[in-house]
């Protein structure tokens, strides 16, 4: 073979390469799709079954929710490797029937066999199968839907049960089921906005599960807030403040250290203090900053050195340190603060006053 450039180039081909056309490959596929298919079949209905999964770093799932087993599978097969994709689409766009449109594409491909054994081409299969699916459409509308309405607590519970009954919560505890669906509702219906008129439900972005050791599951619930695990950075902090002004940061509080080699040439022992004079003063200004707009709380993703707690602290100010970008923006989101990069580009719109608490208390053992 020829390249571009007039250059021979060679292609090698494996022992293994094996290349397969026709109606061979299009059997193939329909097998794979039905494996797939009867690897979670048994996790489907109220019999199912759970199954045990061992995933590379060593642990153990116990699951019968189809995404997730088939997450934790590894396929080579073009055919199965895309029903894999359809459990991930459903999980995605809907969140729930994961199984059941795993083993309906399993079937939907298994009907198909006879017709490419009688020499049937697949777009024709396919052009039927598009007829049907209209009609299922309609009769899905038209016949078997029923309309829900979300004021309806009771109708949106019996919505929730349907998918909770699959699952762990309702084999075991019977009276948890509606326990647990009213926590998802409440949890649904705090992140849930009206945006121009659009109801917008972002669960992935806003809500946030947190799970603590030590209790039980009646103890679980819904915050109507932010959820962190930490503490203020010093023992002489207010851990408890009624509408407090928040500030978030998302640069440290402390000097900056220099880049990988930083060189310093001293001629006296003067210059040696003048220089921690200097870190000093710039922490001193960062603070004077922050306590020109007397916040109750600061909030930063990166580190406060100890110099700088000292001045929050005699200010009566309650910093917390390291907390993660997805926590601050939810944070922002909620008491409605702005982050600021820089202390000396802080402003007064950028400070949070909408939360009506800030309360540091001990759950379990954190």
């Amino acid at each position: 073979m020829y390249g571009f450039g007039g250059q021979p180039q060679i292609l090698v081909l494996s022992q293994n390469t094996k290349r397969e056309s026709g109606r061979k490959v299009q059997l193939n596929n329909v097998r794979a799709a039905k494996a797939v298919a009867d690897v979670i079949r048994t996790c489907l209905g109220p019999r199912a079954m759970l199954k045990m999964l061992m995933n590379p770093m060593g642990s153990i799932v116990m699951t019968n929710d189809g995404n997730a087993i088939l997450r934790e599978i590894t396929v080579q097969h073009p055919a199965a490797k895309s029903m894999i994709e359809i459990s991930r689409t459903q999980d995605e766009e809907v969140g729930d029937g994961t199984t059941s449109v795993i083993i309906l594409a399993g079937e939907l491909m298994a009907c198909s066999q006879p017709f490419l054994e009688q020499n049937i081409h697949p777009t024709v299969i396919i052009s039927a199968y598009r007829h049907s699916l209209e009609d299922m459409v309609r009769i899905l509308r038209d016949e078997i839907a029923i309309p829900v309405d979300l004021n309806d607590e009771q109708q949106v519970v019996n919505v929730i049960k349907s998918c909770i009954g699959t699952k762990m919560l309702g084999k075991w505890y019977d009276g948890l089921g509606d326990f647990a669906c009213q926590l998802g509702l409440k949890a649904v219906r705090t992140v849930s906005l009206e945006v121009n008129g659009r109801k917008e439900v972002d669960i992935k972005k806003y809500a946030k599960v947190e799970k603590i050791p030590g209790g039980s599951i009646e103890q679980s619930r819904v915050l109507s807030g932010i959820m962190l695990n930490k503490d203020v950075t010093h023992s002489r902090m207010r851990r408890y403040i009624e509408n407090p002004r928040i500030l978030l940061i998302d640069s440290g509080l402390e000097y900056k250290k220099g880049e990988s080699q930083t060189e310093i040439e001293i001629s006296k022992e003067e210059d040696f203090s003048r220089l921690l004079e200097i870190e000093e003063e710039y922490i001193q200004q960062m603070c004077a900053d922050i306590i020109k707009f007397k916040p109750d709380v600061v909030i930063t993703e990166k580190g406060i050195s100890d110099l700088a707690q000292h001045y929050l602290m005699k200010a009566n100010i309650s910093c917390i340190r390291r907390v993660k970008k997805t926590d601050n923006t939810r944070i922002a989101r909620a008491c409605g603060a702005t982050i600021v990069n820089r202390t000396e580009e802080i402003k007064e719109e950028d400070i949070g006053t909408e939360a009506g608490l800030f309360e540091i208390v001990k759950i379990g053992d954190e």
